[in-house]
């Protein structure tokens, strides 16, 4: 699948996502800021990635946190997955958070999050009286245990 890509004008320095191995769901996007930023202990900040994407019709791409920054430094997103809809077309932010006790320093070009492409489905609700009853039922969180 190709997908057209800008790079804005301050980011054309920095490297267009890419897979960071051959099995790789999702694509590296990179901190397009200006300087150094340090997000301090629970603190979160709209980071740009430096890009504007065409998703094509029928898909969306989802940011997610890279799992390495959320084990080793606890940084995370503050909505994750973000979604990027087929018929946005301004710059890709990524909305992090330090979830640490440690700030933590956030370098220009340095890999801050991973998006992946998805297909979407749209539905048509049909309203109904009742739904046909599970074994799980309206069971929630924890319903089955620890």
């Amino acid at each position: 699948m190709q997908i057209q890509i800008v790079q804005e004008e301050d980011a054309r320095d920095l490297p267009l996502p890419q897979h960071a191995t051959e099995g790789s769901a999702g694509v590296d996007l990179y901190a397009a800021i200006d300087s150094t930023m340090v997000l301090k202990p629970g603190e979160r900040a709209a980071v740009s990635a430096g890009i504007r994407i065409a998703v094509p019709d029928g898909f969306e791409a989802q940011v997610r946190p890279r799992s390495g920054l959320a084990r080793k430094h606890g940084i995370s997103m503050v909505n994750t997955p973000g979604t990027i809809d087929s018929d946005y077309r301004g710059v890709v932010h990524v909305l992090l958070i330090n979830l640490s006790d440690e700030a933590f320093t956030i370098n220009r070009g340095e890999r801050i999050a991973q998006m992946v492409v998805c297909p979407v489905v749209k539905v048509e609700w049909l309203p109904q009286e009742t739904l046909l009853d599970t074994v799980r039922g309206d069971g929630g969180f924890g319903h089955t245990g620890r």
